[in-house]
C-alpha cells in the first residue's frame, strides 16, 4: 500500500540518520581510506541481501541495513572535499560529487527494465531473479568502486602525483593542530547548530522529491510508470546542473573578492527564492508545468545543499568535518523520517500535497535566517 511505501521510506531514513551520526565520527577516527571502504562494503552487502528475501518484513530489514551503510557516504565525501580543496573551491567540488546521485537517478530508471529482462530467465532453485538482479548489479558495482578507492585514494600529503605547488594551494588556509577533539566539544557551538538546522529543515524535501515525485505524478496526473519516466528524468538531469551551478556561483563570488560569508549566504538566498514557486505545483493542470516547478525547486535544493555542506569546512577544522557533517546529516535524515511519517496522513486527510509543497516553499528562507542569526559572518568555531 501507499502507507507501506512511506513507512519503508521512514525506516530507511531512520537507519540513515543513526548511521550519519556514527559514521561521521568513524571517518574522523579511522581516516577516510578505510572508513569509507568499510561503509561501502556494508552497503554493498545490504544491497545484495535484497535479492535473497521473499517477504515484506525481510525487505523492510534490508532497507534498514541499506540505510546504515549509505549513511557513511556524505560525511566521507565532505571530509574528502575539505582535505583536498581550499574554501573557495569546496562548494563547486561538492556540487560535482553531489550531482552523481542525480546521474544515478537518471540511469537507474532507464536501465532497470533491461536488467529485469536480463535476469528474468535466471533462477536460483525455483525462484526467478527478475527485479532481484538489480540489487546484485549494484552490489557488484559497489565492490568495484571499493577496489578502485583503495588503490587510488591517498591524502594530498601522501599522494605521489601532487606537486609542492598544488599541496601549497590545497593547504592555503592556516595550518591546523593535529590534536584530537572529543565529540562533546562540538555541541555547545552555535556553528554546529547553524549547520544542523539547515540540514534538518531542508534535506527532507529532497527526500520527498526522490520518493514522492513518482507518487505525486501518478495520483495527480494519472501517469503510469512508463509515462512519468520522462518527468522524473527531467527533474534529475536539471538538478545535477543546479548542484554544479550553485557550487560554482559561491566560488565565483569569492574569486571576485567577496568574503566567504557574503558569497555563501548570497548564493543560499538565491537558492531559497528559487524554491518558493514549487507551492504552485499542486494547483497546475499541466504535468509539464508541475515538472518545471519541481525541477526548479530540486535544482535550487542541490545548489543550496552544495553550499550547506561547505559550511562545515568554512567554520570547522578539517579533522572534525566528518563528525559535524554526520551530526547534521543525522538531523537531516530525521527530518526526512518526520516528513515521510506525516505525508501519508496529510495526503489521506486533505487529498492533496499542498501542505507539503507550502512547507518546502518556506523552509529554505527560514533556515537561512537562522543560519544568519547564529553565525552572522560564518565565524570559525573555537573548539580547541
Amino acid at each position: 500500500t501507499d502507507q507501506d511505501y512511506w513507512n519503508m521510506g521512514a525506516a530507511f531514513t531512520a537507519a540513515y540518520a543513526l548511521s550519519q551520526l556514527l559514521s561521521g565520527r568513524m571517518m574522523d577516527m579511522l581516516g577516510l581510506r578505510w572508513g569509507f571502504a568499510l561503509a561501502c562494503a556494508f552497503w554493498g552487502i545490504a544491497s545484495m541481501c535484497h535479492a535473497l528475501v521473499s517477504t515484506t518484513v525481510g525487505f523492510f530489514v534490508c532497507r534498514i541495513l541499506l540505510g546504515f551503510g549509505e549513511g557513511g557516504n556524505f560525511p566521507a565525501a565532505i571530509k574528502a572535499t575539505a582535505e583536498w580543496f581550499p574554501k573557495s573551491e569546496r562548494a563547486l567540488a561538492t556540487g560535482l560529487f553531489n550531482s552523481g546521485s542525480n546521474v544515478g537517478g537518471i540511469l537507474v530508471p532507464a536501465g532497470l527494465p533491461y536488467v529485469v529482462a536480463l535476469f528474468s530467465t535466471v533462477t536460483i532453485g525455483s525462484m526467478v531473479l527478475g527485479w532481484r538482479g538489480a540489487f546484485i548489479i549494484t552490489a557488484l558495482v559497489d565492490l568495484s568502486w571499493i577496489v578502485a578507492w583503495l588503490i587510488l585514494y591517498k591524502t594530498p600529503e601522501a599522494h605521489p602525483r601532487v606537486s609542492k605547488a598544488e599541496l601549497a594551494h590545497i593547504n592555503s588556509e592556516p595550518p591546523e593542530s593535529p590534536v584530537k577533539i572529543p565529540w562533546r566539544k562540538l555541541f555547545p557551538h552555535r556553528q554546529t547548530w547553524a549547520y544542523a538546522q539547515a540540514k534538518f529543515m531542508t534535506d527532507c524535501f529532497w527526500w520527498f522529491y526522490l520518493f514522492g515525485s513518482p507518487l505525486f505524478f501518478a495520483e495527480k496526473f494519472n501517469l503510469d510508470l512508463k509515462h512519468r519516466s520522462g518527468q522524473i528524468a527531467t527533474i534529475y538531469i536539471l538538478a545535477s546542473v543546479g548542484s554544479i551551478a550553485g557550487g560554482w556561483l559561491a566560488g565565483h563570488f569569492m574569486k571576485i573578492g567577496w568574503p566567504v560569508h557574503r558569497a555563501r549566504k548570497t548564493t543560499m538566498l538565491i537558492c531559497a527564492l528559487c524554491v518558493v514557486p514549487v507551492v504552485f505545483a499542486t494547483v497546475v493542470t499541466n504535468p509539464w508545468v508541475a515538472v518545471a516547478l519541481i525541477t526548479l525547486a530540486a535544482s535550487a535544493h542541490q545548489a543550496w545543499s552544495a553550499n550547506v555542506f561547505s559550511l562545515t569546512g568554512d567554520m570547522f577544522p578539517r579533522r572534525v568535518v566528518g563528525s559535524v557533517t554526520g551530526f547534521g546529516g543525522m538531523l537531516g535524515a530525521l527530518g526526512g523520517f518526520a516528513l515521510f511519517a506525516c505525508t501519508g496522513v496529510i495526503r489521506e486527510k486533505t487529498g492533496s500535497y499542498f501542505i507539503i509543497f507550502l512547507a518546502a516553499a518556506l523552509a529554505y528562507l527560514i533556515s537561512l535566517l537562522l543560519v544568519h542569526l547564529l553565525t552572522p559572518k560564518l565565524e570559525q568555531a573555537r573548539i580547541e
